[in-house]
């Protein structure tokens, strides 16, 4: 396990490179310009991921009229994500890193707590970049059914 620290607010994102569910292959650079909602979520499919990726679906089009790019990473393969984003209809790449990479860049792998419990794993994050690729904000414990709304509000103020 690395112990790679999280990248903070003023922090440059690091690049990354990752195949999605439709096997094209993105970089966070190919964003530049716009700001970028990149969430690491735990699992496909299970409850809390779903509940935060159908948020985002369902607040898409009011995100894409902020000209923000969501972005979602997991350790799941493209298949695992090709059948959640068609089940769900969602409508944003989700992008694979089963060798935890971009996971670990990010320090959004690593120990965390379940219930009490100590275990390795991915710590569900998120990071509103802006963009020149700064971090505007670290969402730690975003709200799995109000996360659209948080990453709106951060982009308001930041832009105030």
């Amino acid at each position: 396990m690395s112990a790679t620290t999280m990248p903070a607010v003023g922090d440059l994102a690091p690049d990354f490179k990752g195949p999605t569910q439709t096997g094209e292959t993105l970089r966070l650079s190919d964003f530049l310009g716009q700001p970028v909602a990149l969430f690491f979520y735990p699992k496909d499919d299970t409850p809390g991921c779903t509940k935060q990726a159908c948020n985002l679906r369902d607040n898409y089009t009011a995100l894409q009229e902020a000209g923000v790019q969501v972005l979602g990473i997991s350790a799941d393969d493209e298949a695992s994500h090709e059948r959640f984003a068609a089940k769900y209809a969602l409508p944003f790449p989700l992008i694979a890193d089963p060798e935890h990479t971009i996971l670990e860049a990010y320090g959004a792998w690593g120990e965390k707590n379940f219930y009490g419990k100590k275990l390795v794993g991915i710590k569900r994050t998120t990071f509103l970049i802006g963009p020149d690729r700064r971090i505007l904000h670290v969402f730690k414990r975003p709200k799995t059914g109000a996360h659209a709304e948080e990453i709106l509000e951060r982009l308001a103020a930041a832009a105030s």
